[in-house]
């Protein structure tokens, strides 16, 4: 995967040249006429958003009124595809290579609609255009492999998936291998693959719940619960290495991943599109979930992955859609619930959130993601014991001795803490730390606290510096750095560290407090009260700004000093 992404090394503007028609789009702006320059705007900004039925609609409108321009031609096939309109997007996509010809996003759009139809013959001569020296050129290598297995050629489909292979790409390719060889019915081989791809990647849950299958499936049952023994052991969980534990356990085979050609092509969408997201490209990200939906309509970790992107655009209601639309029986409807709830709230309706999530718990107690949402919101809802008291639910389903624990004794000693219930809170953080000795975010709030209460200050100040050096672009631990510094009464190293702080977050008012502290105590009094002037000025709750007035007025002394 690390060498797919070499190829994505900018996020979408290194793909405009050669997934695209964009350069000179600027330029063609003062050829349109003013209600197709406004629907073009008005497309780029809702695509940049996320917003994809306002962006196929205006691109549309716009393409329409001027058939002959590939560049509304281009933006109108890409926007109708990152909204699922697939057919609509082909359409499109046929006029943009009449247009142009070379644009290689077309190509794909095009003969992923010939390998839904099974016109696999059509799909492959399509994909054969494209060269394999880039990107889109590797993603068309290995859906004209799937072709290829469709039109019963899986040896020509290993031959070309070998040869794609040879660029460093081999450990991505692998996978998509194995699934292929089960397409086609060779189990022997398939087995091999998907054993390498867990090999490489064994706490990829994909990688495990692919392998496991394909072993009880042919009647391996013991060295499939050793790949989901693996997987588990970490304290690793998902829906789907569930669905395989309970085939496994009841020596029933659990049914063929790639089933067809169709699933398999989907998986390589799927793939693909969540590591563009993560590269930043959420555009292109969104077009290749879209078709692996497409193509694999059941894939309910697809639809999950779509939703995902859109959430983090904060396209919350569109999300919503996507979640709502996973059956009732799906093993990742329990995911996308906890997810509508989690929207709910970041749309304003907390209690409606807190409410469906209680709803879910009564129904699965031991549903871990409602548990530790649950958690979260009571804690945003500054209900801290009763969030501690669902980390403590969720401890209770994990065991709470796993090296992914720490983040619910991380949270619940937050939510102690912010309850002054601070002799539990500091076991928590400690216990956090001794599942993961070296997380930044524990190092910084354990030591900060300590830093607080002018508890064990060196020893809290080593643990700072050491969240500080995993994470020197965190302005809250440069903050609590400085702080520390502070504290020791190392004024100069305070005042550099906190100057470097309010650099990183120029609009905390905690911060620019702190600042204006350090400032006084280095005798720069003029600077001081400026910056507490801006703290007051960002604070947005009070608290901060309760707290410089009679800085202001009096200057810095025991009775205002910032404890």
């Amino acid at each position: 995967m690390a060498a797919l992404l070499a190829l994505m090394a900018t996020p979408l503007a290194a793909q405009e040249a050669t997934l695209g028609l964009r350069q000179a789009a600027q330029d063609m702006l003062k050829l349109f006429r003013p209600s197709v320059t406004g629907a073009y705007m008005a497309g780029q900004q809702a695509l940049k958003d996320l917003r994809t039925d306002e962006a196929a609609r205006y691109f549309s409108d716009a393409a329409q009124a001027d058939w002959d321009n590939p560049v509304l031609v281009e933006r109108a096939f890409v926007a109708l595809a990152t909204d699922g309109q697939i057919g609509k997007a082909s359409s499109t996509a046929r006029r943009m290579l009449e247009l142009d010809p070379a644009n290689e996003l077309a190509e794909l759009v095009v003969a992923a609609e010939a390998l839904k139809e099974r016109r696999y013959g059509a799909a492959a001569r399509q994909l054969a255009k494209i060269s394999q020296d880039s990107f889109s050129g590797i993603t068309a290598g290995i859906l004209r492999a799937w072709a290829l297995v469709g039109d019963n050629r899986a040896d020509d489909a290993q031959a070309l998936m070998k040869e794609l292979g040879a660029n460093g790409l081999d450990e991505f390719l692998v996978f998509h291998r194995a699934l292929m060889a089960e397409a086609a019915g060779d189990t022997e081989l398939a087995i091999e693959l998907a054993g390498r791809a867990f090999e490489a990647e064994p706490y990829v849950a994909r990688m495990a719940e692919v392998y496991a299958r394909m072993l009880a499936n042919a009647g391996r049952f013991d060295e499939a619960e050793d790949v989901l023994n693996a997987f588990e052991s970490e304290g690793l969980t998902h829906p789907i290495i569930d669905i395989v534990r309970e085939a496994v356990d009841a020596k029933r085979r659990p049914g063929l991943f790639a089933a067809n050609v169709q699933v398999g092509a989907a998986e390589m969408f799927h793939g693909i599109g969540v590591a563009l997201s993560r590269d930043g490209s959420s555009d292109l990200a969104l077009v290749f979930l879209r078709l692996g939906v497409y193509l694999d309509p059941g894939a309910d970790v697809i639809s999950l992955a779509l939703g995902q992107l859109l959430d983090q655009a904060g396209q919350h209601e569109a999300a919503n859609q996507i979640y709502d639309a996973i059956p009732a029986n799906s093993p990742m409807k329990p995911t996308a619930v906890v997810r509508i709830a989690q929207n709910l709230d970041s749309m304003g309706d907390r209690a409606e959130a807190i409410r469906r999530l209680r709803n879910i718990i009564a129904t699965r107690p031991d549903d871990l993601d409602a548990v530790s949402a649950l958690g979260d919101l009571l804690r945003y809802d500054e209900d801290y014991l009763g969030a501690a008291e669902a980390y403590t639910k969720a401890l209770e389903i994990t065991g709470g001795e796993s090296p992914p624990d720490w983040r619910f004794y991380y949270v619940r000693g937050i939510a102690y803490e912010r309850a002054k219930q601070w002799p539990d809170a500091e076991t928590d953080f400690l216990k956090a730390l001794e599942l993961n000795p070296d997380q930044p975010q524990v190092l910084n709030y354990l030591g900060y606290s300590w830093i607080d209460q002018d508890m064990h200050l060196e020893r809290a100040l080593e643990m700072i510096e050491t969240a500080v050096a995993a994470q020197p672009q965190d302005g809250y631990i440069v903050d609590s750095l400085g702080w520390a510094f502070y504290k020791l009464d190392r004024v100069d190293e305070a005042v550099e560290t906190l100057e470097r702080a309010v650099m990183l977050l120029p609009n905390d008012p905690e911060i620019n407090d702190h600042l204006g502290d350090a400032y006084w105590k280095a005798g720069r009094k003029l600077e001081a009260r400026f910056q507490w002037n801006i703290a007051r000025s960002v604070d947005e709750t009070g608290n901060v700004a309760e707290r410089v007035g009679p800085k202001l007025a009096e200057g810095l002394t025991p009775a205002t000093e910032t404890k």
